[in-house]
Parts: C-alpha cells; sequence; structure tokens
C-alpha cells in the first residue's frame, strides 16, 4: 500500500518534492528567468486539438478501449531500452509497442486478467516483433512480462478480472487512481534524494490523461482533478526543455548523455533532471495562468513531447536510463 505520508493530495507532494529538489540540485539548473519568454513560444492555441493517436492506438468500443490503455500503460516504460529495440519502419519506440499490442487487440481483443497474470518474456518477445533480439532486449521484454503479470494478480484479487472495476474504483479521482495503481511495483515510482521522498508517479498520472484523451473526458476518462496533474516526468520533455534553454546541465554530466551513457536509475543526476522538469512546467502553468490562460501542467506536458518529435529534438542526444518508471 501507498505510505501515509502520500495519501493526501499526492500531486500537491509531487510538486513540493521536486521544488526542494529544484532548489538543491548540483548537476541541473532551471532558468527562471526564461520563464516568461518561453511562454510566448507555447502553441496554446492548439489545446483543444489535442486527441488520441489513432494511427498507433487501439480505439473501439468503451471496454476494449479502456483494456488497451489500461495495459499498454502497465508496459509504458523502457526508454532506455529503445535504442536497442526493433522498431517498426518510421515509427519510435514506443509507437512501436502501442501499435504492435493495438494489432495484438484488432486481431484478438483484450487479455484476460488470467492471460496477463501468466504471459512470459518470450510471449512479449513474439507480440512487440523482438524475438532473436540481442542484448538488452531480452532483459526489458522480462520487465514487460513482470509488469503485465502484476496487473493481471492486481484485476483477479481485487476487481474480479475487470478493467472497468479498477477505473470505477478511483471514482472518477486521478489521485485515487494513482495510489490505486501503485500498488503495483512497477506504478510506484518514488525516487530518494538525500533524505527525502520524491515521487514523480509517471505512468499512473499517464494513465488518467490517456484514459481522458480517449473518451474525451467522459465516462471512464473523467476525472474531476485532471488539471491536479504534474507532467509526466522521462527523458524527452527535460530534453525539450535543455534544448529550448530552459533547464541547463552540468557539462560533465552533459558530456556523459551526449556520448551515450546510461545515466543510473535513482541517482542524484536522474532525480535532478525529471525534478527539475516537473518544477520548470509548474513555474510555466502557472506563468500561463496568471497572463489568463486556462492551461495545466497536463497540457504542456503533451505539448512538449509532441514538440520533442521534430526532427531537431531527436537529432540530438537525451538522457538514457533503464529504468521501469519511463
Amino acid at each position: 500500500m501507498i505510505e501515509e505520508s502520500f495519501r493526501s493530495d499526492i500531486f500537491a507532494k509531487i510538486r513540493t518534492a521536486c521544488r526542494v529538489v529544484a532548489e538543491r540540485a548540483r548537476f541541473v539548473h532551471v532558468d527562471t528567468k526564461r520563464i516568461s519568454t518561453y511562454t510566448q513560444c507555447l502553441p496554446v492555441d492548439r489545446l483543444d486539438a489535442l486527441a488520441v493517436d489513432a494511427d498507433h492506438h487501439f480505439v473501439d468500443d468503451e471496454e476494449t478501449t479502456l483494456a488497451y490503455f489500461v495495459t499498454l500503460d502497465a508496459v509504458n516504460f523502457g526508454s532506455g531500452y529503445f535504442p536497442c529495440l526493433r522498431k517498426r519502419p518510421r515509427m519510435s519506440g514506443y509507437q512501436t509497442i502501442a501499435s504492435s499490442l493495438a494489432d495484438r487487440f484488432r486481431r484478438s481483443g483484450p487479455f484476460s486478467a488470467a492471460e496477463l497474470a501468466s504471459i512470459s518474456p518470450k510471449e512479449c518477445a513474439t507480440l512487440f516483433g523482438q524475438e532473436g533480439a540481442g542484448d538488452p532486449i531480452p532483459e526489458l521484454m522480462a520487465l514487460f512480462s513482470r509488469a503485465w503479470n502484476d496487473l493481471g494478480a492486481v484485476l483477479s484479487d481485487r476487481f474480479t478480472g475487470s478493467f472497468a472495476k479498477l477505473i470505477e474504483a478511483a471514482g472518477g479521482s486521478a489521485d485515487r487512481l494513482v495510489r490505486l495503481l501503485s500498488a503495483q511495483p512497477f506504478f510506484r515510482d518514488v525516487a530518494t534524494y538525500g533524505t527525502i521522498s520524491v515521487p514523480f508517479f509517471k505512468r499512473a498520472q499517464i494513465t488518467a490523461s490517456d484514459l481522458a484523451l480517449a473518451f474525451r473526458g467522459c465516462g471512464p476518462g473523467r476525472f474531476v482533478d485532471l488539471d491536479r496533474l504534474t507532467i509526466f516526468a522521462d527523458n524527452l520533455v527535460p530534453h525539450v526543455l535543455r534544448h529550448d534553454g530552459l533547464l541547463h546541465y552540468d557539462p560533465r554530466l552533459l558530456k556523459r548523455i551526449e556520448k551515450g551513457e546510461l545515466i543510473p536509475s535513482g541517482s542524484m543526476e536522474e532525480v535532478e533532471i525529471r525534478a527539475c522538469a516537473v518544477h520548470a512546467v509548474a513555474l510555466l502553468a502557472k506563468r500561463l495562468r496568471g497572463e489568463g490562460r486556462s492551461v495545466c501542467e497536463r497540457d504542456l506536458d503533451v505539448l512538449l513531447w509532441t514538440r520533442g518529435q521534430d526532427p531537431e529534438y531527436k537529432a540530438r542526444h537525451r538522457h538514457r536510463t533503464r529504468t521501469v518508471f519511463y
């Protein structure tokens, strides 16, 4: 179970912890002087057009669409492995995973809880087109298998095997959904920085966001506190913020990233990268709201993540960490 200190307003606790890290950070610096000018280059007018990418995801009837996004977000990690992933033509690592799962849903429908609870690394490799892939992809497939095994067990043990009952148990609260999902180890995204705990809950938060996009804020996608979400701290949004001059990295850290060196999960550098990105976007959203724009951090995450798909951002190295959290 999630510890008592995270029980009240998990999103406020994420922001507070990330602000503290940003204030103490040694390797990453938020350039607060650029906040006001940076807000001017963000296309916030496009927010009304945000929707699920139907080319790479599965959207059908309510039950199977719900199952698809919960199943996908259970394995929505592995960016540190993606340079070695066998990708589909003209697709990123994430798009390869999402599209492969969508194809499986079109062929056979959703996995049952029992199927998820017993799926093997070999079956994952077949599903995602990674049979015979070299190291470290077998390790990633084993992690995908464990993530789905955990999901299947939770669905069976607590929700009579029903994806819908899992979401219903959240009662329309993203906060509650984050806490429910975080009972699974791979969703429990909490780092330690010195003497403080730093919750991120990237994939638990993005599950609520994905459902809201898929269902346009209705039914299983209706969360009354959706605007309380932080960004989904990964390795792409910080990369975009660094490229755009809002984050500055210690030269030694930057050199390691540009050499393709893995940044260890839970290291000071990795926690600072993620936390400073969360804090920077919180400042951006606050500035925009002060200018009369109705914008939340979740909106900015989608804008920045989408910006990161542009060739100029992909041409530069982002940090890579092998972790189950992003």
